[in-house]
């Protein structure tokens, strides 16, 4: 039971481990610190990835792998900015469940939903629950930094 959750897990930290060897982490180290987005790129780079590949455990394994050597340039580096890092992760990657994730098989077969009505709902209310925990994190943002 374990050793999809284990390969899962292992194969997007190596996923991360390539993306943060190569020059992206500092191309986007040296270029969003002038943005000013703090926060919202932890939550982009996850939504992104799990938009992508639909996976939520790879999201915030590569995300986090990610955004990690990123966290004193967009202003992260506290205590409080780490714990804030991983809630924006968290919540990216709860978005837009789609065809490539298994959540929306498992909720649209099971529920004997039509495909394009899951799409319309399954679809719409993950993104919904992605930026509204996003929102709640950004609050608690207000709040602790």
């Amino acid at each position: 039971m374990a050793a999809p959750i284990l390969l899962i897990t292992g194969a997007g930290a190596a996923f991360g481990a390539v993306l943060n060897a190569s020059p992206l982490t500092d191309f986007l180290a040296d270029n969003i610190a002038e943005l000013g987005l703090g926060l919202l790129v932890p939550f982009l780079i996850a939504a992104a990835l799990k938009s992508a590949q639909g996976s939520s455990t790879v999201a915030i394994v590569t995300g986090s792998a990610l955004v990690a050597p990123l966290m004193g340039s967009l202003g992260l580096d506290s205590t409080e900015g780490a714990v804030l890092s991983v809630l924006a992760v968290g919540s990216g990657s709860m978005m837009v469940s789609h065809a490539n994730d298994s959540f929306f098989w498992v909720v649209s077969q099971l529920s004997r939903i039509p495909v394009g009505t899951a799409y319309k709902t399954l679809t719409t209310a993950t993104a919904i629950q992605g930026i509204t925990a996003f929102a709640t994190v950004w609050l608690l943002s207000l709040v602790m930094l």
